[in-house]
């Protein structure tokens, strides 16, 4: 069975960056180590030490990433490394422009309808709508308006994510 390892004191971000710039050095890498570093932050620390590696390194860490691991290790490397609610919107447009269209590839969007809270549906929202030039709820709509629907129980599900309750921050229409 494993253990949790909670440490003392935290490193800086600075001491982190480092440590995740030796960690892409040399001759393979150093896999455990990030697991070390990444795996034991919350995501505001994650956000810190994405802006000091930028900082430091004048390369972004979710690059540095991209180009040292590979398959699915990378990618659940790089989706931790988000902040949530990009995270988030960037596993919504995946699923929403997957080519293996059907009921199947909306799980994660109703996971995310049910689950989160409406402060982070908003926010998923209002990254969706700055990363992919669209709005979540678009999108929904042009996936969705060739299934049958009543094989979605839209209103308990799709309509949470529709008709969030306004937190400063207005969606476009849909017409």
């Amino acid at each position: 069975m494993g253990s949790l390892k909670v440490l003392d004191v935290t490193p800086s971000p600075e001491e982190d960056s480092e440590k995740l710039k030796k960690a892409f050095q040399g001759l393979g890498t150093d896999e455990e180590g990030i697991i070390e570093i990444l795996g034991h932050r919350d995501a505001s620390q994650r956000k810190k030490i994405r802006e000091t590696y930028q900082k430091l390194y004048n390369e972004s860490l979710i690059d540095a990433i991209h180009s040292e691991l590979s398959g699915d290790f990378r990618k659940a490397v790089i989706l931790w490394t988000y902040d949530p609610s990009e995270r988030d919107a960037r596993l919504a447009n995946e699923a929403l422009n997957s080519k293996k269209r059907g009921i199947k590839h909306l799980e994660i969007i109703v996971e995310m309808s049910c689950a989160s809270s409406p402060q982070h549906l908003a926010a998923v929202r209002q990254v969706y709508c700055s990363l992919f030039d669209c709005s979540l709820e678009e999108d929904i709509v042009a996936s969705v308006s060739s299934m049958p629907l009543k094989k979605i129980p839209q209103k308990s599900i799709l309509q949470r994510l529709l008709e969030l309750p306004s937190s400063g921050w207005e969606p476009m229409k849909i017409h």
